[in-house]
């Protein structure tokens, strides 16, 4: 399995005389699953069938969905109102003729409003049971489009999440063993500092500068935050490798690795791990930019 994109387009086309029908399907990411749906006029007893269809196929994104139909032209149904023509010529009948006056003729008579209707072809329940299914079937064409198209860029973005994993993990290696965390190195820092304050005034008690100092040691180790780190990246692996709709949950876990990196870089009391957790905090945001991406 791969990881799918929320971002995709699909079209599809079918004809199901007298129609021919059209599907355009796009998606963009959003934090759920939002369906938009147009239908033309004659076409909403479908709706329904078709959120079921696309929420079937389709786990997160907002997803904007539009058919259009258009109906072949069909000889119209001509109509005479008999009733209407009859009443006509009686009232004309009662007229008296004169030299000035001609007999009404049958195009006159035709041509008054109401005596000729002329109907556009309805479809029948059998032909738009056709039309119907053919606009469902077409549907299922342009998602299975759409789908192949989120996974194709799904895979492109698990290849750089994935290299972005491993930045994290060789980021949070070089951190764990810079040399400016190493007891030694506190100690050496330490000392330098309470030997520094201790010069500037006589007033200051060697023994509690010395308990601040292992206090203040103690709130700067960072030994938590790259265990974390390490577990968080593990963890990230894991979810890239499923294949399974699991951008919330890397979203989630990319909020928790810029968590430790700021603590990280809060903690620092050393230039070079500093410059580290820098680095960390840069990569942990272009992580979680591309996961924004995925389904």
């Amino acid at each position: 399995m791969t990881l799918h994109s929320m971002t995709g387009f699909a079209r599809s086309q079918a004809v199901a005389a007298p129609w021919r029908l059209a599907w355009e399907i796009k998606t963009v990411n959003a934090k759920g699953l939002d369906l938009r749906l147009r239908v033309p006029a004659g076409f909403d007893s479908i709706e329904q069938e078709v959120r079921a269809r696309l929420s079937g196929r389709l786990t997160r994104g907002a997803c904007y969905a539009t058919l259009t139909a258009q109906r072949d032209a069909g000889a119209p149904d001509v109509r005479v109102n008999e009733a209407a023509l009859a009443a006509l010529r009686a009232a004309i009948a009662r007229v008296p003729l004169d030299a000035n006056l001609q007999p009404a003729s049958l195009d006159g008579l035709l041509s008054v409003r109401g005596v000729i209707e002329v109907v556009d072809s309805v479809d029948d329940e059998d032909t738009m049971a056709r039309v119907f299914a053919a606009a469902l079937a077409s549907l299922d064409e342009a998602t299975t489009a759409l789908v192949a198209m989120r996974a194709s860029e799904g895979a492109a973005l698990a290849e750089v999440l994935t290299r972005r994993l491993d930045t994290l993990a060789h980021l949070a290696e070089a951190a764990d063993a810079c040399p400016g965390r190493k007891p030694e190195a506190v100690r050496e820092r330490l000392a330098q500092s309470i030997a520094t304050l201790a010069a500037a005034s006589s007033a200051l008690d060697p023994v509690r500068l010395h308990q601040e100092a292992i206090l203040i040691a103690a709130k700067a180790d960072i030994r938590e935050e790259l265990d974390r780190l390490k577990a968080h990246v593990a963890a990230a692996r894991e979810l890239v490798a499923s294949g399974k709709p699991v951008g919330r949950r890397l979203d989630f876990l990319a909020q928790e690795l810029g968590r430790e990196s700021n603590t990280l870089c809060a903690k620092s009391n050393d230039a070079e791990l500093t410059r580290i957790g820098m680095e960390l905090r840069v990569e942990v945001e272009q992580f979680r930019e591309q996961v924004q991406n995925i389904e």
